[in-house]
């Protein structure tokens, strides 16, 4: 007898502006049913707090509370903790995806420096030819920046930088993030209704 058991989903969210975007995706993954398993980092946990008001002395118990109610289920998973499953590439998941991307972050998952929890996963990722999507969220791009991502680039992952697009008529800064989060959904081949399609 085979039991189908919830996908899991790595969302990891860094310290460069665009907080939002991994909350909007953390939020959409979840009503789908996924299994989140979210990692924070600390510079991530200063944007939450500048851009968003979330201020949390018990992180975990935050994140159950901001994400409750959804039919999926969120795992959080501090930085440091490097020996969470996610930091081993026999626990399945479907990928993983930072969002937003920090330049600092995107240097270490091209070099393979594995220091923390949510480089080691991404590098998994590259590990066991698994999907990793970075959002990267910076401007202006010097040589550096571009050099990582076309190394990264190379290695499969996939480079969604956060350019929304405006064909489809956004009425909002809520249609411009839910742009972003579906073209990652795309990605996985997530089905989802968040932006109208060039020709519909």
């Amino acid at each position: 007898m085979t039991l189908t058991k919830p996908k899991n989903i790595v969302v990891g969210i860094t310290g460069a502006s665009g907080a939002i975007y991994g909350v909007r995706l953390t939020e959409t993954l979840l009503s789908l049913g996924y299994s989140v398993h979210l990692v924070v980092s600390n510079a991530g946990w200063r944007v939450f707090k500048e851009e968003l008001g979330y201020i949390a002395s018990d992180r975990e118990g935050f994140l159950n509370e901001r994400f409750k109610g959804y039919p999926g289920s969120l795992l959080y998973h501090p930085v440091a903790d490097i020996g969470a499953s996610i930091a081993s590439g026999s626990f399945r998941v479907e990928g993983m995806i930072i969002m937003p991307c920090s330049m600092g972050t995107l240097s270490a998952v091209a070099n393979g420096t594995s220091d923390n929890l949510m480089t080691r996963a991404a590098d998994v990722m590259l590990k066991e030819g698994r999907l990793l999507v970075l959002v990267p969220r910076e401007t202006p791009l010097h040589a550096i920046h571009l050099e990582n991502m076309l190394k990264l680039s190379r290695l499969g992952v996939r480079m969604i930088p956060a350019m929304p697009a405006f064909y489809f008529g956004p009425q909002s800064m809520d249609d411009l993030i839910n742009f972003m989060v579906g073209k990652v959904l795309d990605s996985f081949n997530i089905e989802h209704n968040l932006f109208r399609r060039w020709g519909d």
